[in-house]
């Protein structure tokens, strides 16, 4: 059994802050749990672009509000607490924050602890992960 204290988390190395946004990593790849989970603040005024290439993410608002942006389909989502969006095909987003937005996050495959996003808006791909085999036709 894990068991976590949030604000230790926040106290630790495994709580990454990046531009626009805060991430306390509570479980992690070498936790074995085969995804991992993250309490992460979005600042007021953020506008984060993200594409996550290397992760499923699924997000729950807990507290803020704001609005998130589908840049393959143009639609643009509330955010308010209790909305929960995932993005189940890599999908390019932007997330524009009004006020500070409390979330917990899962990504799939788990992330290692301490990435940031790239130029892409997209954390690394896990070395140690195999990449999917490519079928000829």
């Amino acid at each position: 059994m894990i068991v976590r204290k949030l604000s230790k988390i926040r106290d630790s190395d495994r709580n990454v802050k990046s531009d626009g946004w805060e991430s306390a990593r509570m479980l992690l790849k070498d936790d074995g749990m085969g995804f991992s989970f993250h309490i992460t603040t979005l600042y007021a005024g953020a506008e984060l672009h993200m594409h996550y290439q290397n992760h499923l993410e699924s997000v729950m608002v807990l507290k803020g509000t704001g609005t998130i942006e589908d840049l393959a389909t143009g639609e643009v989502h509330r955010l308010a607490p209790g909305v929960m969006y995932a993005l189940n095909e890599h999908d390019r987003h932007i997330v524009r924050c009004e006020t500070n937005i409390l979330t917990a996050c899962v990504f799939n495959p788990p992330v290692t602890g301490d990435e940031v996003h790239d130029e892409n808006g997209a954390y690394p791909a896990d070395p140690q992960v195999p990449a999917e085999p490519e079928f000829s036709t």
